[in-house]
């Protein structure tokens, strides 16, 4: 089955380009694209839901901002997806992603936790794991 991105050349990083039906799918694929990458295409189980919602001047913004968030998430709460519902208003410049995946800090599982959003100090809005649903 052929991927829906490819990786393509790039002197200094990993470079992916990803297609789709719609511009959300693609956002999507870039999505996974990315987590292929971080987990060396392990499987990725969908114990936990989140949701992420972006605002940005204009949709390559809002791409960047949408693969950063996921980076963020990532590193910061040991998290990997594996599944991404993304819905899109491309004239607001708006997206909506309901993202799946696991822990993968010593293999325990997240279910029953939620990413929510919290201020910082330099006025964004990270997003932060509560065991509030």
């Amino acid at each position: 089955m052929k991927e829906p991105y490819e990786f393509i050349d790039h002197t200094a990083d990993i470079a992916i380009k990803a297609s789709g039906k719609t511009l959300a799918e693609a956002f999507e694929n870039a999505a996974k694209g990315m987590f292929d990458i971080i987990t060396d295409k392990s499987e990725i189980e969908s114990v936990g839901q989140y949701g992420i919602e972006l605002e940005a001047p204009d949709l390559e913004q809002l791409l960047v901002d949408w693969l950063s968030e996921l980076l963020f998430i990532n590193t910061s709460q040991n998290l990997v997806f594996g599944f991404f519902k993304v819905e899109l208003d491309e004239k607001k410049k708006k997206l909506s992603a309901k993202i799946f995946g696991e822990n993968r800090l010593f293999g325990v599982d997240i279910a029953g936790y939620l990413v929510e959003r919290g201020a910082n100090s330099r006025g964004r809005t990270p997003w932060y794991v509560s065991d509030r649903l």
